[in-house]
């Protein structure tokens, strides 16, 4: 493996446990089975950050290509292609994840607190009464 291959492969290994963090609300049993999904997400952010340096500095949107002997012409780069399916994909994925996750829960008042909103709500309304035109 060349040194290239394995940085990729300590980056995506990295961003898996990045969205591990950020799903570690999810149920185990769900997290077991949607592991491959954080998997691939983690391997497409990688790979959309490459594909943007690539984009941004070496092969640029458009390419040029020759077909035949005296016609030429550009099309879009294949990186930029790859990258616009690509993100499609990651979108995708990253939105199962989260709908996935279970829904936050609303903390309940306790009964002092509620006691406090309802004695807050008394002097509002006594105040307001009191208040000169």
């Amino acid at each position: 493996m060349s040194d290239v291959e394995e940085e990729k492969e300590k980056r995506i290994k990295k961003e898996v446990n990045r969205l591990k963090k950020l799903f570690n609300d999810m149920p185990p049993k769900t997290m077991n089975k949607v592991i491959s999904l954080i998997k691939n997400a983690a391997f497409m952010t990688i790979t959309l950050e490459d594909l943007q340096d690539a984009i941004n500095t070496e092969n640029g949107l458009v390419s040029k290509y020759q077909n035949g002997e005296t016609q030429w012409g550009t099309k879009k780069s294949p990186e930029v292609e790859i990258y616009n399916t690509m993100i499609k994909n990651h979108m995708g994925i990253m939105r199962q994840l989260t709908d996935l996750m279970p829904a936050p829960t609303i903390p309940q008042k306790t009964e002092e607190e509620n006691k406090k909103d309802e004695f807050n709500r008394i002097l509002r309304r006594e105040s307001n009464e009191t208040k000169p035109n």
